[in-house]
């Protein structure tokens, strides 16, 4: 991609602060062409996959930066590499498989081949054939490998970047953010399956559905209705200093019911029971009383854990009005037979049709078909004022979206 400033955009952000947005940041290709370079191959951490998804030597992982296909394989040292999924050659995918184990990486077109650090080490008829054909004596194999990410671990999570400009991951969310990982991913890792669901919607509405605190106990009649999620329950919102990731939390101690107003809230349906109330077990194996906690790092991670249930969800861009979410479903390594079928039992709240996540599937498609209208027009977001603040003991506050949205113009040049 041509490097792409902001005034070749033709658009400039319209306002001094992140409290309103236009919609057009949802529907201009030339946005959304704009940040595969600014944001995805800018100065930021991508999640890649999980260590325990490539255990062993020579095993690989296929994943996503933006639109960039990634290669994620263990060395025969034990070394962890990412390298652009694309040929030097003439520009083909090599890895198709999603998962594998191999000793070298071999593009099936023209049959060249790389080590697993991308370097190039052999190219078919590289002599030609019967002394005719061939490459040329000056062509230097070394300077045709496999384009490489700087990557970094924390927490059994393995992160990517483009940018030799972006810190080291611990400095990029920060320590009180690097707590709520270490609060939650305890133990070695274990995955127990996967979801996948395409939205119909741009990246950035789902980005911000995350960080969204407040909608929870409106939109979402599980979460209301049965406790996980209730505004007179503990908890709040925490931000890094910069404000592009941030965690948003519920505890089961109350607030009291004077604190939550009088307003008629729609997901609340006290009529409702669960036939298996055992779908609501929550075993605290994480030392505190959270029921809830979503995790975000910018631009497109978000680790989660719901009463028992564990995951990390990866969102990719799949065009402009369109995104995937890859939700990979996680437990523990010593989990005995009982702890694992009550995480697969949660595990139904989230997800393409889970009881709680299949209405964020819904809502963005909703704003994408409407924003189509006038791209001019402006989304707003006054809940908690126009800052970009930490928010104790309450969580009905829009703080965290707005620091997505400052993380994106910081990256954006806009």
């Amino acid at each position: 991609m041509e490097d792409m400033k902001a005034g070749d955009l033709d658009f400039a952000w319209p306002f001094e602060d992140v409290s309103r947005v236009p919609f057009q940041v949802y529907t201009d290709p030339a946005i959304y062409a704009c940040e595969q370079e600014r944001i995805f191959q800018g100065p930021t951490w991508n999640f890649l996959a999980l260590e325990v998804e490539i255990p062993n030597r020579g095993d690989f992982k296929t994943t996503q930066v933006g639109e960039a296909p990634i290669i994620v394989v263990r060395t025969a040292e034990g070394e962890i590499n990412a390298m652009v999924n694309r040929c030097a050659h003439k520009g083909s995918l090599i890895c198709f498989k999603p998962r594998g184990n191999v000793k070298e990486l071999a593009c099936v077109y023209h049959n060249w081949v790389y080590d697993l650090a991308g370097n190039l080490t052999g190219v078919a008829f590289r002599r030609g054939v019967g002394g005719k054909g061939g490459l040329s004596e000056d062509f230097d194999q070394s300077q045709y490998g496999l384009q490489r990410l700087r990557v970094e671990t924390y927490g059994g999570m393995i992160f990517g970047t483009f940018s030799d400009a972006t810190p080291p991951f611990r400095d990029y969310i920060g320590a009180e953010l690097m707590a709520n990982i270490d609060r939650v991913f305890i133990k070695p890792l274990k995955v127990l399956g996967y979801h996948s669901q395409v939205l119909p919607n741009n990246w950035k509405l789902y980005a911000e559905n995350n960080k969204d605190s407040y909608h929870a106990s409106l939109l979402h009649v599980f979460h209301n209705t049965f406790g996980v999620v209730r505004p007179n329950m503990g908890g709040g919102i925490k931000l890094s200093d910069n404000g592009w990731h941030h965690l948003s939390y519920t505890q089961r101690e109350g607030l009291g019911d004077e604190q939550v107003g009088r307003e008629k809230v729609r997901s609340l349906k006290d009529q409702y029971r669960l036939q298996d109330a055992s779908l609501m077990e929550h075993r605290l194996e994480l030392g505190d009383t959270v029921t809830n906690a979503i995790q975000t790092v910018f631009p497109t991670l978000v680790v989660q854990q719901i009463l028992n249930a564990l995951a990390v969800r990866q969102l990719v861009p799949r065009g402009v009005d369109r995104s995937e979410l890859i939700w990979t479903i996680l437990g523990f390594e010593d989990d005995d037979a009982d702890m694992q079928e009550l995480r697969l039992k949660v595990n139904n709240l989230v997800g393409p049709a889970g009881l709680i996540s299949m209405e964020d599937g819904c809502v963005g498609g909703w704003v994408q078909r409407a924003a189509k209208a006038d791209p001019g027009a402006l989304t707003v977001m006054p809940m908690g004022g126009r800052s970009i603040e930490a928010s104790v003991g309450s969580r009905i506050t829009e703080a965290a979206v707005r620091g997505f949205w400052q993380g994106w113009r910081s990256c954006m040049g806009v």
